[in-house]
């Protein structure tokens, strides 16, 4: 870590750090598992965005996929895995520890974010 820094930025998960790869990953840990429809909505992206993010996740397995037809019609299905909840859990504790020091070291008569 660079001296004067509350943490580690080169340490930190980039496969977490994407905004929609942390959207996908917060909403299967505080939901459940997930369809790619539900994902996609809640998430405000494309297929072919979400795809990519999600395969990036599995290929780190973090999140599992099954996939399966209702009809005609193919489901895919996402779970968080064990790993994914640790890597998740890991990013959301940098993130506070930064929160927490960028409070503290508020300079005199700035406006405090909390």
């Amino acid at each position: 870590m660079s001296p004067g820094l509350p943490i580690d930025f080169n340490g930190l998960d980039t496969t977490v750090h994407g905004a929609v790869r942390l959207g996908a990953l917060t909403s299967l840990q505080i939901d459940g598992p997930l369809d790619f429809t539900t994902l996609k909505k809640r998430l405000d992206v494309s297929d072919g965005a979400l795809g990519i993010h999600m395969l990036k996740l599995e290929e780190a397995k973090y999140v599992q996929a099954k996939k399966s037809f209702i009809g005609r019609r193919p489901r895919t299905r996402y779970q968080i895995t064990a790993a994914g909840r640790r890597a998740l859990t890991q990013y959301l504790q940098s993130m506070r520890q930064l929160l927490d020091e960028v409070e503290r070291r508020q300079p005199p008569g700035a406006v405090k974010t909390t």
